[in-house]
């Protein structure tokens, strides 16, 4: 099993790319081109409000998933940050130390915009950064497969994660691993969430939201996350706690009132079963989940 304490990870999300693809995975092939003009003119009119909130992007789950592989030393998102469909969500990726990069409003949309300044960026930081074991790249197009290739060639292990329907075949054959923005722990099928946010106001989704414990999902996400990586059912406690800390690096128990990382876990049986039946406690996620 690789020492995850000392593997460094590198991420850069194409976040244009991955918006528009969530957009046409929840609405339809080509919906962000046939809405495209109507979001840049009025992103608040109620109709595409309704239709960008049922394909908000769970930036939490991305960058969960990238810590799953170890340290996470940068983390890159490039798009048109004036543009409201992506303006939204700067507060978040901020609160995840998310390096904004900020493509020209005329470059943005082209042809390649992104995917230039990603591909050299990360070949800069690979020899700038030799300790680098792992790039994660958030995209979709095949104009990132020489990328991939470089990468892979100059000993990082490379994994990809696009939209599920719009990621290029070629890519997802060129990283060392691929999984779909769809299949991350946190992250609503299409359907569901388009029925929930058709179903509910804005004020009862921000209401929902606000009840929501961000520890508790968290947890629920590191579990899951332990469990794919290990194809184990039963985890080691140690091995989620240290997954939950790169999550979360203020995460504290003591901090939530509880004398141990065991005694936070039993505080959701809901979410989590432990096992303290030998001298190695052991964790798994609830079955009824």
């Amino acid at each position: 099993m690789p020492d995850l304490q000392s593997n460094r990870v590198a991420v850069y999300l194409d976040f244009d790319n991955i918006v528009m693809s969530w957009y046409d995975r929840v609405h339809g092939r080509n919906s962000y081109s046939r809405d495209r003009q109507r979001i840049a003119e009025n992103p608040t009119e109620p109709e595409i409000a309704e239709r960008l909130a049922a394909a908000t992007i769970d930036v939490g789950a991305i960058i969960d998933y990238a810590a799953s592989f170890g340290t996470l030393v940068l983390t890159r998102a490039y798009a048109d940050w004036s543009s409201p469909v992506n303006a939204i969500y700067r507060s978040q990726l901020v609160a995840r130390a998310v390096d904004l990069v900020q493509l020209f409003p005329a470059a943005a949309y082209a042809k390649n915009g992104a995917d230039i300044r990603l591909a050299v960026d990360t070949v800069e930081d690979m020899f700038r950064l030799p300790d680098l074991t792992h790039v994660v790249i958030v995209a979709g197009d095949s104009d990132y497969v020489p990328l991939a290739q470089r990468c892979k060639r100059l000993g990082r292990f490379v994994v990809g994660v696009g939209v599920a329907g719009s990621t290029a075949k070629s890519l997802a054959a060129a990283v060392d691993q691929f999984d779909s923005y769809d299949s991350l722990p946190g992250v609503a099928a299409p359907e569901a969430a388009d029925k929930e946010t058709k179903a509910d106001t804005a004020a009862s989704t921000s209401r929902r939201r606000k009840k929501t414990d961000p520890t508790a999902e968290l947890l629920r996400r590191a579990l899951r996350l332990e469990q794919e990586r290990t194809d184990e059912e039963w985890l080691h406690l140690s091995a989620v706690k240290n997954l939950l800390k790169r999550m979360d690096p203020s995460f504290s128990e003591k901090g939530l009132g509880h004398k141990s990382f065991s005694d936070f876990v039993k505080a959701y049986p809901a979410i989590a079963e432990l096992d303290e039946s030998t001298n190695i406690v052991r964790v798994r996620l609830n079955p009824a989940l």
